[in-house]
């Protein structure tokens, strides 16, 4: 049977990022170098998590290696791997295209750099396509690659241009070989098939790798006695050594973990993190303890600078690796941690645990619950004490996720609503916290107001708020879509109800009850006309200016919360809603005196409809029918005018 081969063209995303990684310079191309060898390990990982399942899958190659390999007059240097290896679909899933969550903003961020002539290493970092960058310092990169139990290699080969080749090919063992064709010079001055230069780039940025990174370099050896030359006092004649090329490990491979506090650099802390993550920004936080007790267990947790662009994306792994005496057990634990503390990073290094341990076995295993709890309680002690200007960086990025546990973490929802930060119409553009808000509010104020919404200017300016504002209440302004859950789930703080702006009854001291009184027949009147889109018209508390708003009762469904759902393609029930009117307001008296003279004048019909468009409007919505609001519109001003 004639081997697979093809040429194949690069998605649209890959070819922008290859052509701004190729025409970018950058101070400090040896990223690269770490990129390589973090896959490499991972790759390892990958192989030894499936052995303790499939022991067979190792063979008789159970020694795990990273091996540097160089030829300074070829000008190559390749990256080996006895690790799990790929087969020609997953070359193509893995190496032909992106992540696939998160494209959109990788493109947009993409679009950006484009504009702004710059590409950074942040904006590779973030997306996790840290392969790519083997072409700042490559013309050309070969991946000869054999997957554990399979009896087919492939080879992918690309001058990073729009396409790349792939074709089935032999390969004596399993695991990855990536050969890169060095460019003539690098632009920062090094030459990465020096022997000088490979050596302090491993210690610097992979020294603590579990696996050995190994490379064949020359050393002195002691000639054997039999074969030196002896003078006629028996004493050696000329050199005792001779130059030998032989394989060395070049990094210490010390769990970084495991040390002492004290004994680790923050530069060695930031390397760790950058090989663990892929990421290549600094990290924001750090939290490296030993746990003792009963149980005992290493802990080195990060909180990244930046989120990724595919936090939400259900595919998304968690940052958790779980090791037992420094042998890995399995990456993306997600046993280990909530969902909305998905984005820390780290290991966990249990030495009381099973080595055969399983998914199954982990959600039931009293130690793995205990690490969980004592890992969200250390976390929330981090968070709370940070200092203001980092714990807003950090908010600004994982803000979304920490709130989403109020919906789905009961046990600690009054410590993460703690942690939860709303704009308001007070705070100035700044954050607040509950907290603060309570210690805010008017001596007469029973409840915490909120409103939500898509659009901040909108909302801030929302008809809804007129009698808050103008009795001077705070209300948090809540422009996040995993905010309607929030409210749904977080019902009171501090012994005060959260309460709606736009739905139910406001509450507010020393308001009566709106009465519909004279108004009773015209409200009817309007009600009956705008029939398949209202269940009720009332005299409005909220509306102080504005002449009309929508309003829901308190268990309704919010209009932004109904916008969420059908973005999303759910089918969500057409809900009547309330149309206030501001029974104060100039329209809304001479509306009522026309109708007292012509109980079927057709202006009245008119004014109708048109409360009601302006009243989706004044919620940032969109009318049914924007052609007949204009011409009314045009007609109401041009009577103005006359």
């Amino acid at each position: 049977m004639e081997a697979r081969k093809e040429t194949k063209q690069f998605k649209a995303e890959v070819q922008q990022l290859l052509h701004l990684i190729i025409n970018s310079l950058y101070s400090n191309q040896e990223i690269f170098f770490r990129e390589l060898i973090s896959n490499a390990s991972d790759a390892i990982d990958k192989l030894r998590f499936k052995s303790q399942t499939e022991p067979e899958v190792l063979g008789d190659d159970s020694e795990f290696k990273i091996k540097i390999i160089t030829d300074s007059d070829k000008r190559s240097l390749t990256i080996s791997d006895n690790g799990i290896g790929m087969d020609y679909d997953e070359v193509l899933d893995n190496i032909g295209t992106i992540a696939k969550s998160g494209t959109t903003a990788f493109l947009e961020a993409l679009e950006k750099s484009k504009k702004e002539r710059t590409l950074t290493p942040e904006l590779i970092g973030q997306f996790g396509v840290g392969f790519y960058s083997s072409f700042i310092a490559a013309d050309k990169v070969t991946i000869i690659t054999k997957a554990a139990g399979s009896e087919t290699a492939v080879k992918w080969a690309s001058t990073g241009g729009g396409s790349f080749e792939i074709e089935e090919t032999t390969k004596d063992s399993r695991g990855t070989d990536v050969i890169l064709e060095l460019k003539e010079k690098e632009e920062d001055g090094n030459d990465f098939t020096d022997e000088l230069t490979i050596r302090r780039i491993v210690k610097q940025h992979s020294d603590f790798v579990s696996y050995p990174i190994a490379m064949d370099v020359e050393k002195d050896e002691p000639i054997p006695e039999k074969e030196q030359v002896l003078d006629k006092d028996g004493k050696p004649v000329g050199d005792t050594t001779r130059k030998v090329i032989g394989e060395e490990t070049l990094n210490s491979m010390k769990a970084i973990w495991l040390k002492q506090k004290k004994d680790v650099t923050e530069e060695e802390y930031n390397e760790f993190y950058k090989h663990l993550s892929h990421d290549w920004n600094s990290p924001l936080e750090k939290l490296h303890m030993k746990m003792e007790g009963t149980t005992e267990y290493n802990v080195l947790l990060y909180i990244p600078s930046k989120a990724p662009f595919d936090m939400f994306s259900p595919d998304r792994k968690h940052g958790l690796q779980l090791y037992c005496k420094r042998v890995f057990i399995m990456d993306d634990c997600k046993e280990l941690i909530p969902d909305y503390f998905g984005f820390v990073k780290g290991v966990v290094d249990a030495p009381d645990l099973n080595l055969n341990v399983s998914r199954e076995i982990l959600q039931q295993d009293r130690l793995v619950r205990n690490i969980r709890k004592n890992l969200v309680k250390k976390l929330f002690d981090l968070f709370s004490g940070m200092e203001k200007e980092k714990y807003e960086a950090f908010y600004e990025e994982f803000g979304p996720a920490v709130k989403s546990g109020i919906h789905t973490d009961f046990e600690n929802k009054d410590k993460i609503a703690d942690l939860i930060r709303y704009k308001t119409t007070k705070s100035d553009d700044k954050l607040i916290s509950l907290k603060d808000y309570v210690g805010n509010m008017q001596p007469d104020q029973k409840d915490i107001y909120y409103i939500t919404g898509e659009n901040l200017s909108s909302i801030m300016n929302s008809p809804h708020l007129e009698a808050l504002k103008e009795k001077e209440y705070e209300v948090l302004l809540l422009t996040d879509p995993v905010d309607e859950w929030v409210v749904m789930s977080l019902t009171e703080y501090d012994g005060k109800a959260l309460k709606s702006a736009e739905k139910g009854d406001l509450g507010l001291e020393g308001d009566k009850k709106a009465e519909k009184g004279d108004y009773a027949a015209l409200f009817e009147h309007i009600k009956i006309r705008l029939d398949k889109t209202i269940k009720e018209v009332k005299p409005s508390a909220r509306l102080k200016d504005s002449v009309a708003c929508l309003s829901g009762d308190t268990y309704d469904m919010s209009a932004y919360m109904e916008k969420i759902l059908k973005s999303t393609g759910q089918k969500v029930p057409d809900a009547k809603r309330v149309l206030e009117l501001n029974t104060s307001h100039p329209v809304v008296v001479k509306l009522k005196e026309l109708f007292d003279k012509d109980k079927k004048s057709e202006v009245v019909n008119d004014y109708a409809d048109l409360l009601f468009d302006m009243a989706i409007i004044g919620e940032g919505g969109k009318i049914e029918n924007p052609a007949r609001f204009s011409k009314l519109v045009g007609e109401l001003m041009a009577n103005s005018l006359n």
